[in-house]
């Protein structure tokens, strides 16, 4: 048996063991094991009888609760099993609070450990009164944006001849008249006045973080901040190709739209506002989004990549974008953002939990340069550049695996990718042999 989420081995007992208590406690309840290896081996201990006593004491005067103590003995070795039950309110351990997350504990402080509280509270932080708001910080022309966009996707019928006071108790983004932070958020005339970094960061970088170009800032509510930041970014930070049909100008983008615009929804909606502003990063190969605030309990990154529950950080925020018809509620964001990158023939995004935050990055197909556009590639042709890209090189096997195709058809691909200037073949020949990009291609 080895560690996991609910499950922690220790081989001794050490008073600084309160803080797995703790943090079980707090979360989903665990076992603790005192007397085994990492591996979950019985080593035994020699202090079981005083342990047995001191334990649970140990545990009342520390946290105010009590878990099960459970003396154990597998072939003359005394282990001793503590089983914390998880607890609908906060538990604190000398004023620290500690949660169990994955295989680690960890000490909540500053913006995560307010949402930790709020939570077991019963609230979210969206869902706080703002007490020194009032409907004159409301601007009035997101509402009316807001309206045409909610009578356009057809969530908000029977609207018609409320004022505004009426339509948020409706929304549920006041209560007795009172306006709570969501109000703010989505239609506040000034946010800053209330919450220092709602705001959004943009910068332009080269290859990496250490060179960075320029920067803008914008800052608004997020009715209006959503098409600021893609204004923004389509006139300054991203490169257009340009093309004609007929009398017609068409403008493609780098990257698609939609998936631009859900990461953007994404990070706006889901963020933790206490904590630091959202930021997009744009290079010259790739742009990416990252908000504070990890992901819901329940939700792993490979889950993201398929149909999974919506469990939204600011829930009421994330109704009101529902019913403007911004988002859909049924947690399809992070799959509109992969599916539409694989349409266009792009990298699949990656997506990470980083610096306490969440990060999503699209990437150009960088291997396709402006003297090849014309040139067609099919499908499988086109995943094995962006696996070249990835991987350095690609063999006829990998090819196949990739693609899901026989091996003449292979050979076929990849001696046209050749012809056509993308790829080079390597001198080996027989099993060691590959394929990597030609250097006008690189």
């Amino acid at each position: 048996m080895a560690e996991q989420q609910n499950i922690e081995f220790k081989l001794n007992w050490h008073d600084d063991h309160l803080k797995w208590v703790c943090g079980f406690a707090n979360a989903l309840g665990g076992v603790i094991f005192i007397g085994k290896d990492d591996h979950g081996n019985v080593i035994g201990i020699s202090d079981y009888k005083k342990l047995m006593e001191d334990l649970p004491n140990k545990i009342k005067n520390a946290m105010g609760i009590s878990a099960e103590v459970n003396l154990h003995n597998q072939n003359d070795k005394y282990f001793i099993e503590i089983v914390v039950q998880p607890y609908t309110v906060a538990i604190s351990l000398r004023g620290r609070y500690y949660f169990r997350s994955g295989s680690t504990n960890q000490e909540l402080t500053g913006p995560t450990l307010n949402e930790f509280l709020l939570k077991k509270s019963g609230k979210t932080w969206d869902d706080v009164i703002e007490v020194r708001a009032s409907f004159t910080d409301i601007d009035e022309k997101a509402v009316k944006v807001f309206l045409a966009a909610a009578q356009n996707a057809g969530r908000l019928p029977e609207n018609n001849g409320l004022d505004i006071p009426e339509l948020f108790e409706k929304l549920r983004l006041s209560e007795n008249g009172q306006l709570k932070r969501a109000a703010i958020i989505l239609f506040g005339k000034d946010l800053g006045k209330f919450y220092p970094n709602t705001f959004v960061k943009i910068g332009r970088f080269k290859k990496d973080d250490a060179d960075i170009i320029f920067q803008e800032v914008e800052e608004a509510n997020l009715i209006f901040l959503l098409q600021a930041v893609l204004n923004q970014l389509n006139h300054k930070f991203l490169i257009k190709s340009i093309a004609f049909e007929g009398i017609n100008r068409i403008e493609k983008g780098e990257y698609p739209l939609a998936a631009i615009r859900e990461m953007l929804l994404n990070a706006l909606v889901h963020r933790n506002y206490m904590g630091a502003p959202t930021q997009i990063r744009v290079y010259d190969d790739k742009i990416n989004i990252w908000n504070e605030g990890a992901l819901p309990e329940g939700i792993s990154l490979a889950s993201l990549k398929h149909s999974h529950a919506s469990k939204p950080r600011n829930p009421i925020i994330a109704d009101v974008c529902f019913k403007g018809g911004y988002i859909d509620s049924w947690g399809r964001g992070t799959i509109k953002i992969l599916e539409t990158c694989k349409e266009a023939n792009l990298p699949e995004p990656e997506l990470q939990e980083r610096d306490g935050g969440f990060l999503v990055t699209l990437y150009k197909n960088s291997l396709i340069d402006e003297n090849f556009k014309t040139i067609e590639l099919n499908d499988r042709q086109l995943n094995s550049l962006n696996y070249i890209r990835k991987n350095g090189k690609i063999s006829n096997k990998e090819y196949r695996d990739l693609n899901n195709c026989s091996r003449n058809t292979a050979s076929n691909d990849l001696v046209e990718m050749v012809e056509k200037g993308f790829l080079e073949a390597s001198n080996l020949k027989g099993a060691g042999s590959y394929y990597q990009l030609s250097s006008i291609a690189q």
